[in-house]
């Protein structure tokens, strides 16, 4: 997939007026901006600095954004959308606060509760297979005494699910298998089955990857996350937050196994910007 030129951003009012009270902004991306930096433009030139766009789905030649806009922020002055299909995905999308908190001790029955879900249980190993597994794996991070930062997701100030990020060259055996030893991996996994399917996935690791994993390796070139070839609904997410799918490999199992899995990076520049300019240019 290629780096879409051109973007729609719709605004959905918070006072949920229907999908007739949307409203779009369009851009094309100027040489050399990223796409979230070209929507950022387009908003301030529209006269609603401040809002944050979030990713629906790059994977398109025209990428589809959305904002949630306070009420206090008029839209008349915008056009609707043309384009039926984009609000309605949009809207489909549930209202909610999204945050991040890093993994404590008190989290790891849940994170216990979750990899044994059946949705999560089918592409998750056995290193949180019950509470003595789960201390020893989570444990030297939630001391502090291993590089991979583990965060517990929030919706609606409820725990939902946990994510990780780390620099693949911290772990010698997965930068030789990855080939990708600068880039900064991540997983994810939302545990609760009733926050699955309605794209919040997408919204939450675009939030992710934007607030908590860019700043904190603001001169990584590339995001790499390595999903099940058959984990059709993970690969599709990354698809829709502009990760390009390569090559495929074989991870090795604790049980002596493998899973052939699907390297996909994104190129952070291209979509989220350059560190040295406020996350808006590419190169």
């Amino acid at each position: 997939m290629g780096t879409p030129r051109g973007s729609s951003v719709v605004l959905r009012p918070a006072s949920g007026a229907g999908e007739g009270g949307f409203r779009v902004v369009q851009t094309l991306r100027h040489a050399g901006e990223s796409v979230y930096g070209g929507c950022l433009r387009a908003l301030r030139a529209a006269g609603l600095d401040g809002l944050e766009p979030w990713a629906v789905d790059l994977a398109e030649r025209q990428a589809l954004l959305a904002c949630d806009v306070p009420d206090t922020v008029g839209l008349h002055h915008l056009r609707l959308d043309p384009r039926e299909d984009a609000v309605a995905r949009v809207a489909a999308v549930p209202r909610a606060v999204i945050g991040f908190r890093p993994l404590t001790r008190a989290d790891l029955p849940d994170v216990v509760r979750w990899v044994h879900e059946p949705h999560v249980a089918r592409w998750w190993n056995d290193e949180a297979a019950d509470l003595d597994r789960a201390e020893a794996h989570y444990g030297p991070a939630i001391d502090g005494t291993e590089p991979t930062r583990r965060w517990v997701v929030e919706i609606n100030g409820r725990s939902v699910g946990f994510v990780q990020d780390y620099l693949i060259g911290d772990h010698p055996d997965w930068a030789l298998l990855t080939a990708a030893p600068d880039a900064v991996g991540f997983d994810y996994a939302i545990g609760e089955r009733s926050w699955v399917g309605h794209g919040l996935g997408t919204r939450m690791l675009w939030q992710f990857l934007r607030d908590v994993v860019r700043p904190h390796y603001p001169q990584a070139p590339s995001f790499f996350a390595a999903p099940d070839h058959r984990n059709v609904a993970s690969l599709r997410v990354l698809d829709k937050l502009g990760f390009v799918r390569g090559l495929w490999f074989d991870e090795p199992r604790t049980d002596g196994g493998a899973d052939t899995v699907v390297g996909c990076r994104l190129d952070v520049r291209r979509v989220f910007g350059a560190a040295s300019a406020g996350l808006v240019t590419a190169e």
